[in-house]
């Protein structure tokens, strides 16, 4: 058990956090900080929650481990801000979407004298909002852990078991690579159903009251916060762009096939892609 986990900024994933350590007794202390003071006293009156600070530096002061939570491009500044607060060798971790960067700045910013370790859960939704947490929301979902190779396997080991305690299913890789895989597996479905939605915007109207599931499914996402976004594909421009180099000569492709009466071909790609999907594990 924790002597205390600190978690900053928290949103859905952070509160989440919160609660799962919480009902699995991952944690002896909870403290928490949010940057809004209407959501400090809310989350003052919070079961999961044993103390609210005011500063992000008090509420890391006596922290075994730090989540940040926050948007992020947020989650460098948090990680200095608290620094030179931060007890010797306290874990720094996070729940960002990108790691690259994050992973090397935190380490820097951090010195010696604490350890970061990356993080990203697979899990959440297109809603937003600690109000949103639950305590089960990381069950069975995979949540990489992106150790530096410079990164003490201790440190590395003690952030693996935490995500585990929480119920989540670990898988550690490079922070570089991490970057590669969301951005084709997380960040490009995020444009395209936004892109789509955006696309059918400009159509009539009136047709989004005929659509069926399909549209729905394929677009659940696209409700996301755009704001929010706007700093994940800014933080992982450099992959996402060369995700979508490479879906539109797939895009092009099939189009190409469709306009030639190509059938063979036209069918081969859907068969490629039922395939696929069949081969999803099941939903938590």
């Amino acid at each position: 058990m924790l002597p205390q986990l600190t978690i900053l900024a928290p949103g859905l994933l952070g509160a989440s956090v919160a609660r799962a350590a919480r009902a699995r007794g991952v944690a002896a202390r909870i403290v928490i900080w949010s940057r809004r003071a209407e959501t400090r006293l809310a989350l003052a009156g919070q079961p999961w929650c044993d103390a609210v600070a005011e500063t992000p530096e008090a509420a890391a002061r006596d922290a075994t481990l730090v989540l940040i939570a926050s948007p992020v491009d947020q989650i460098v500044p948090l990680v200095r801000q608290i620094s030179s607060t931060l007890p010797a060798g306290a874990l720094v971790t996070d729940v960002g979407s990108v790691k690259g960067e994050i992973a090397r700045l935190g380490a820097v910013a951090l010195g010696q004298h604490a350890h970061f370790v990356g993080a990203h859960p697979m899990a959440g939704s297109e809603k937003t909002g600690w109000e949103h947490s639950t305590a089960d929301l990381f069950e069975r979902r995979v949540c990489f852990v992106a150790p530096l190779p410079a990164t003490p396997p201790g440190a590395t080991a003690a952030v693996v078991k935490f995500w585990h305690d929480l119920g989540a299913e670990v898988v550690t890789v490079d922070p570089d690579r991490h970057d590669e895989i969301v951005a084709h597996i997380s960040h490009l479905p995020q444009v395209l159903a936004s892109t789509l939605c955006a696309f059918l915007a400009q159509r009539d109207p009136s047709w989004r009251n005929f659509a069926g599931g399909g549209l729905r499914d394929t677009t659940r996402i696209a409700a996301s916060d755009p704001q929010l976004w706007r700093t994940i594909l800014e933080q992982n421009r450099d992959e996402v762009l060369r995700a979508l180099r490479h879906y539109q000569d797939e895009l092009h492709t099939f189009q190409s096939a469709l306009s030639n009466r190509d059938y063979t071909a036209v069918i081969a790609h859907l068969e490629r892609g039922q395939a696929y999907r069949r081969q999803f594990r099941p939903a938590p």
